[in-house]
C-alpha cells in the first residue's frame, strides 16, 4: 500500500486527485494540505500521533504562504523516506529543475491521465524511475544554469570519480533520461543488474533516488 499526501491550494484540485486515486486498491490518501506550510505541519502531526507518514507527496508548485519548491526542500531533508512528486502546468521552465534541485523525485503535468498519475506514484515510491519522459537531459538543462567552477561542483566531480567506471557510465545514462530498461539494453545487461547497481550508487553517493543522480551529474558539469 502506498500512502499519499495531496498538497494544493485549490480544493477542487485536491478533490479531483482524490476521485482519480480513490479506486486504486493499493493507494491510500492519508492527508491533504492547502499550502507547503500546512503540509509540513500535517507530516509533523502524523509523526507525533504515530500514524502512517506519506510515502509520496503530490505537491503543487504555486501556492500561497509557502510554495511547493520550498516545502519540497524542507520535507526531503527532514523526512528522507518521503518522496515528492511535483505537480505543474509547465513542462519547460524553471519549475521543472527547481523542484528536482529541491529534492523532488520528479514532476508530472496536471493534465496527466489517471493511469499516468498512478504509474508515477508507484515509480516514485519505488525510487525506480524518472517519472515522466519529459524529464530528460534537455529539460533538466533548460532550468539549470551551466555549472560554475566551485567547491560544490568539485565535490560532486570527486564523488563521481570515486565510482567504478561502469557505475559512472550508468550515472551518465540516467542523466540523459534513460530508464533502467533502456540502460540494460544499451549495456547488454539484465534490468535487475541495473537496479542493483543503482542501489549501490545511491548508497555510495548518499542520494535520495535516481532522479537525484541525474541532477547531481548535471550540476557537476560532467
Amino acid at each position: 500500500m502506498t500512502n499519499i499526501m495531496l498538497v494544493d491550494d485549490l480544493q477542487y484540485a485536491r478533490l479531483g486527485y482524490k476521485l482519480m486515486l480513490g479506486k486504486a486498491s493499493d493507494i491510500t490518501i492519508v492527508s491533504q494540505a492547502g499550502d507547503g506550510r500546512q503540509a509540513i505541519a500535517e507530516i509533523e502531526r502524523l509523526e507525533s500521533e504515530g500514524g502512517p507518514l506519506p510515502d509520496v507527496v503530490l505537491m503543487d508548485v504555486r501556492m500561497p504562504v509557502m510554495d511547493g519548491i520550498t516545502a519540497t526542500w524542507e520535507i526531503t531533508r527532514r523526512w528522507p523516506a518521503i518522496h515528492v512528486l511535483i505537480l505543474t502546468t509547465y513542462d519547460e521552465d524553471d519549475y521543472a529543475y527547481g523542484g528536482l534541485d529541491a529534492g523532488a523525485s520528479g514532476f508530472l503535468l496536471k493534465d496527466a491521465s489517471a493511469a499516468a498519475v498512478k504509474d508515477a506514484i508507484h515509480a516514485v515510491a519505488n525510487g525506480d524511475a524518472v517519472v515522466t519522459p519529459r524529464i530528460t537531459r534537455q529539460i533538466l538543462e533548460h532550468g539549470m544554469p551551466r555549472p560554475a567552477a566551485g567547491r560544490e561542483q568539485q565535490k560532486l566531480r570527486d564523488s563521481f570519480a570515486a565510482l567504478p567506471p561502469r557505475q559512472r557510465e550508468i550515472c551518465s545514462l540516467i542523466a540523459e533520461g534513460m530508464t533502467n530498461e533502456e540502460i540494460a539494453r544499451k549495456l547488454v545487461l539484465e534490468p535487475a543488474t541495473i537496479r542493483r547497481t543503482i542501489s549501490r550508487i545511491l548508497a555510495t553517493l548518499q542520494l535520495h533516488d535516481r532522479t537525484q543522480i541525474a541532477v547531481s551529474w548535471l550540476k557537476s558539469g560532467l
